[in-house]
């Protein structure tokens, strides 16, 4: 159960109107609870949805940016984060086989170098914040320099969104299956 109350349009303030019609707009509808959770601080979730679209408009490519966010996901069990991408990661052209091999890419010969080498950033930035010189070049032999600055956004930036579902308590909506079933 959420720590704040998911606040929808019809129990919000007229004044939120515009804030609802954007998030209608831009992102899925019905929606995300971890949106209606964030109304609650509404000029907060207005400047959490421009930074969010930012990182969508940048030169890294999408299926690259989600395979670091769903690392993060999984790096740190966020059933909410990890349930929420696949449908992005599909978008973006990882297959399905891909995505169930996300957790143990390592292992997987279903990613090609460039992609193990994002995940593995992604990886250790979570888990252990610095990240060594190794893992650093890894990735940007495949990548340009404003790559790796919107991947390290992107990977910082969606640290942070599992932080936020964690300490808000952020309820998995019931049509999204639970990616982690035995926990």
């Amino acid at each position: 159960m959420a720590r704040v109350p998911y606040l929808r349009r019809e129990d919000a303030d007229e004044s939120l109107k515009p804030l609802y019609d954007r998030l209608e707009t831009e992102r899925k509808v019905p929606t995300a609870n971890i949106f209606l959770a964030l109304t609650n601080a509404p000029t907060q979730l207005d400047a959490f949805l421009t930074y969010a679209n930012s990182l969508r408009a940048a030169d890294l490519s999408s299926k690259l940016r989600e395979l670091a966010i769903l690392t993060v996901g999984h790096a740190t069990r966020s059933a909410y984060e990890v349930a929420h991408h696949q449908s992005h990661g599909l978008k973006a052209g990882l297959t399905e086989e891909q995505l169930a091999a996300v957790a143990d890419f390592e292992a997987s010969d279903l990613f090609d170098e460039t992609e193990k080498a994002v995940m593995s950033l992604a990886r250790e930035s979570t888990l252990q914040v610095d990240v060594s010189q190794e893992t650093w070049r890894a990735a940007a032999e495949h990548l340009t320099d404003r790559q790796m600055v919107e991947l390290s956004l992107s990977i910082a930036w969606y640290n942070s969104g599992v932080r936020i579902m964690g300490l808000l308590d952020i309820d998995l909506e019931d049509n999204y299956p639970h990616p982690f079933p035995n926990s």
